[in-house]
């Protein structure tokens, strides 16, 4: 099975060679000026300490991230909804090793601004087996700096060519979504490792992932 960086990359050639080319470079315009904002180093980062905070799961379910941590190091990942076919193969590709992280002793959790019923598609459409978080309005997200709005530019771009409504999908009037980001936070809730950018298309790997689980924890009978 190819890794992450390498299904993430032939989607975007894909990309390239089926979308219009003035929608593509309306989109990849959108994304430099995204990168360039400084988004990507600006927020939350490796070594400093994460707020608490409680969000329901796609079943209504109340979770609150220092309760998860009581019980071992969390692995936490932020995506823009299942609508976005980059998200979704990072999804699929840390449920592939889901028991790995569970048998290092740690959680997953992911969270989204997507509405749940959205979730609950993405849920059953891809096999995943672990927690994802509804971040109505995008609140945590905003505390650990990860949001930004869609380009006026690009929202058309949605609306008419690929027939989505972010605010629809989101259940407020914002054209709101978070930057890439993942992060791997131990028991005391600092941040030991985190990857945030801005580019949709780059994604921490989920081997590195577990690499940084097994040098800081090692394995554990669970």
């Amino acid at each position: 099975m190819s890794n992450l960086r390498e299904q993430t990359e032939a989607l975007y050639e894909e990309y390239q060679l089926t979308i219009d080319k003035e929608v593509m470079q309306i989109i990849d315009q959108a994304t430099q000026d995204l990168v360039a904002s400084g988004i990507g180093q600006s927020c939350l980062q490796k070594s400093s300490k994460i707020k608490n905070f409680t969000l329901p799961d796609a079943y209504g379910k109340s979770v609150t991230l220092y309760q998860k941590l009581e019980a071992g190091p969390v692995v936490l990942s932020f995506y823009r909804g299942g609508w976005c076919t980059f998200c979704n193969l990072e999804l699929k590709a840390l449920q592939d090793r889901l028991a790995d992280i569970h048998g290092l002793g740690a959680q997953l959790l992911a969270i989204t601004p997507q509405k749940a019923d959205g979730t609950l598609e993405t849920l059953e459409e891809l096999g995943i087996r672990y927690p994802i978080l509804t971040d109505k309005g995008n609140k945590v997200a905003r505390e650990l700096g990860l949001v930004f709005a869609v380009d006026e530019n690009l929202r058309p771009v949605y609306e008419a060519g690929l027939g989505l409504d972010i605010p629809a999908e989101n259940g407020d009037d914002s054209y709101e979504l978070p930057i890439t980001a993942t992060y791997v936070i131990d028991q005391q809730a600092v941040v030991v490792a985190s990857f945030t950018d801005a580019n949709l298309v780059n994604r921490f790997e989920p081997e590195e992932v577990i690499s940084v689980l097994r040098k800081l924890y090692g394995e554990c009978v669970v």
